[in-house]
């Protein structure tokens, strides 16, 4: 999974029947910029976790993208070992 910051939408008017229904952001991550199904109401300036290729495909109950947004990113830590 990655981390990534949302900065904008793909709006289609036309899509595969096993698209209907979703939502699609452009993330930029420390990849680069990728368009994901969203499946929980992020907006744009959300900081938002992804999960890429088979696993973003199951979050979309199979249908073929390569990335989805799963969570809102509230807070993020680092654990520092002593």
């Amino acid at each position: 999974m990655k981390i990534g910051k949302v900065i904008g939408s793909v709006w289609a008017t036309r899509k595969a029947a096993c698209l209907q229904g979703q939502t699609f952001l452009v993330v930029e991550s420390c990849d680069g910029v990728v368009v994901a199904a969203d499946q929980v109401g992020a907006g744009p300036g959300d900081k938002v976790l992804l999960a890429t290729g088979t696993v973003a495909s199951r979050y979309c109950m199979d249908a073929p993208v390569d990335a989805a947004v799963v969570a809102i990113v509230d807070q993020e830590g680092r654990h520092v070992s002593p």
